[in-house]
């Protein structure tokens, strides 16, 4: 089949980006035509993928999102005549998709949560809502791929989309992120790199939008640490944001020799074996496929309840959950807790036992599978369309 996958930005460290990168090689290596439309990529371009960049205009992010939305659709228009695809995938809610990837929560929900009537009236939230409504409507056509069901949920009580376009997912953790054999020898190397000793805490996160993640929250927990922990505690933050703010943070709280701000990393399967605890207080998760990954790494965590994923670390027995709402006191307590217990090798050997019991790796060939199948029952369905037109 020729696949068209589309998503607004690319780059090598988002979840929703590597989500994508995984089940387009996979459909690839099925042996399947892949083409890519976006209007940002950063990083190589896989060998065999056809990547075409559209360029965008508009002040606001929600101006260029419409403004790719529609010359997409037009450029659909202008091959079909001569490069028609099987089936549009798309990573981002928009128009003319035949399967939709869920990575982010309802927008509608939010909305209706969060905001008042004025709000609606805005451009913003019309160009969202409208391209929400596009891919969730009762009379689309699109199949819906879900890795939050909770998610899942809150689409078909606003939208009323039919039961049956819904695909519901296992999580798609990359192996490359399981424990391997030489593990110690890893962790040892790592740890001697970044100039830590014997009996020093490595407090790990990983994530884009330092806000959303909670690194805040984080820094607050470890200066609330009592000496002589506190000043054997590290925090190590790989992921990019602008980070003037929580410099300025750490150095308000006295503990910016301890906080690590290095941007976006290649080597988090390696940061997560150097690492003693790993932490995801954030405010805002809706699954969080890097919990599962330092399940599969065997590292134990605290994080906060609102993490879509949050039940498999309560299921694993691999770490403590926060309660919801979030309360700061409660987190600094957890966390000193979790740094002076006697049972971090129960949590790593609790965390390992469900990586190798539970299915957390299989979704890129999950949905590649539906894909297929979708690409199939399409293909019988015009050519019944084209008979009948003939009779």
């Amino acid at each position: 089949m020729k696949l068209a996958f589309v998503l607004f930005k690319y780059f090598p460290y988002g979840g929703l980006e590597r989500d994508f990168l995984r089940i387009a090689k996979i459909c690839q290596s099925r042996g399947h035509e892949i083409s890519v439309y976006s209007f940002i990529w950063e990083g190589d371009v896989p060998e065999g993928f056809n990547l075409t960049l559209i360029p965008v205009k508009g002040i606001s992010n929600h101006q260029r999102i419409s403004n790719f939305s529609n010359k997409f659709s037009r450029l659909l228009l202008e091959n079909e005549a001569t490069e028609k695809f099987d089936l549009v995938v798309g990573f981002n809610k928009m128009k003319d998709l035949d399967l939709y990837y869920a990575a982010d929560p309802c927008y509608e929900a939010k909305v209706r949560e969060q905001h008042g009537k004025l709000y609606r009236l805005s451009k913003r939230y019309k160009v969202f809502q409208s391209m929400e409504e596009s891919v969730f409507a009762q009379d689309k056509n699109v199949e819906l791929l879900f890795i939050s069901d909770i998610q899942m949920e809150n689409f078909k009580k606003i939208y009323h989309t039919p039961d049956e376009r819904f695909h519901s997912l296992p999580p798609g953790v990359d192996r490359s992120r399981i424990r391997p054999d030489n593990a110690d020898e890893i962790r040892s190397r790592v740890r001697d790199s970044l100039s830590l000793k014997a009996d020093d805490k490595l407090l790990l996160m990983i994530g884009t939008g330092y806000k959303r993640k909670g690194v805040d929250r984080a820094m607050v927990a470890l200066a609330s640490l009592p000496e002589p922990l506190r000043s054997k505690t590290y925090l190590l933050v790989a992921g990019e944001d602008k980070l003037k703010k929580y410099k300025a943070l750490a150095k308000k709280l006295g503990i910016e020799n301890q906080v690590h701000l290095p941007g976006a990393r290649d080597d988090v399967p390696e940061l997560l074996l150097a690492s003693d605890l790993f932490m995801h207080p954030a405010r805002h998760e809706n699954t969080g496929t890097v919990l599962l990954e330092a399940i599969a790494a065997g590292i134990p965590q605290v994080i906060s309840g609102v993490c879509g994923y949050a039940f498999h670390i309560e299921n694993a027995q691999a770490g403590k959950v926060l309660s919801e709402p979030f309360q700061q006191t409660e987190y600094n307590s957890v966390l000193l807790d979790m740094l002076t217990s006697e049972h971090w090798q129960q949590w790593q050997d609790n965390a390992l036992h469900y990586m190798r019991n539970s299915d957390i790796f299989s979704m890129p060939d999950k949905v590649s599978d539906i894909i297929e199948a979708t690409g199939k029952q399409r293909s019988v369905a015009n050519i019944y369309k084209m008979a009948e037109l003939v009779d």
